[in-house]
């Protein structure tokens, strides 16, 4: 099996570095739309809130906002990488 890998590497090594692109694009992907779309549901939430509360302003804590700041940043620096990889594989 593992001569197999080798000649398969040596024969198409774009094809290979392309799928690890690939692979580094997935989680990046998902992660920046699980992101985008825990972020809507909480901005419902908090419209939700505001209209059933007639005091107080309700807002979003720092922590969330945190995480999803650095959620964002790892989804973008996974697919930027994948980019870089991919650019990569079409040099070879």
């Amino acid at each position: 099996m593992s001569l197999h890998l080798m000649t398969l590497f040596t024969a198409h090594p774009a094809k290979l570095i392309n799928l690890l692109a690939l692979l580094l694009a997935f989680p990046g992907s998902w992660l920046l739309h699980a992101t985008r779309r825990r972020e809507q549901r909480a901005m419902a939430n908090l419209q939700a809130q505001r209209q059933n509360s007639a005091g107080e302003e309700p807002t979003l804590d720092w922590a969330t906002l945190r995480m999803n700041r650095f959620f964002y940043r790892f989804g973008f620096a996974c697919m930027g990488l994948a980019l870089l990889v991919s650019w990569i594989s079409t040099q070879i």
